[in-house]
């Protein structure tokens, strides 16, 4: 027994050693890197159905949503008015008018039991929440990377027709702010020390 202890703590300390490093300089770029994600993930457009509630919110004033609308049992609305049956696969044509339900493919909200909910939430937890598979959706950082790079979804925020305000920071500009936090680990900023 002592002789596999022995075993396993020279492979652990062998497997420590071989992981990538992160200098300093590579931890503050991706620190910045984090606060442009931060910034697309605090947009109405991401947090409006990143809710702590069960209530979506519309609106860059994310006001709650009207008719009642709640997350449902699976986040696609309650049963018998689910988010499909005024959100469609894509926004609607300009000649609807400004506040025509906008569309997108698989319009839903997060599942009651991973609720992935950020408005308003700090730095340091928002960063966490993003890596911790049980608060994400089951993803590991590729699937995190992948869900905010090509699912359409995600991407409606930054066409999301009507007068609704864009995320504010280009696409490609935040994948690759992502893919630099994530290459250097995913680093967390530092939480606020209580005073």
């Amino acid at each position: 027994m002592r002789v596999f202890r022995s075993i396993a703590l020279v492979c652990l300390t062998l497997l420590a050693a071989c992981a990538p490093k992160v200098d300093p300089q590579q931890k503050a770029q991706a620190l910045t890197a984090f606060a442009t994600v931060e910034k697309v993930f605090q947009h109405p457009r991401c947090s409006n159905c990143h809710i702590p509630g069960d209530a979506p919110l519309q609106f860059d004033s994310q006001t709650p949503h009207m008719m009642n609308v709640v997350r449902g049992p699976k986040g696609e609305g309650a049963p018998g008015l689910p988010c499909a049956a005024c959100h469609g696969e894509a926004n609607l044509p300009e000649s609807y008018g400004p506040h025509a339900p906008p569309g997108a493919p698989h319009w839903a909200l997060p599942p009651p039991d991973q609720k992935m909910a950020w408005i308003g939430v700090p730095s340091h937890e928002l960063c966490s929440m993003i890596q911790d598979r049980k608060r994400n959706g089951g993803r590991d950082m590729e699937a995190m990377f992948k869900h905010v790079a090509e699912d359409k979804l995600v991407l409606w925020g930054w066409s999301p027709g009507g007068n609704r305000v864009p995320v504010p920071v280009p696409h490609d500009e935040f994948v690759r702010a992502f893919r630099t936090w994530m290459d250097a680990g995913a680093p967390c900023p530092e939480a606020p020390a209580r005073g």
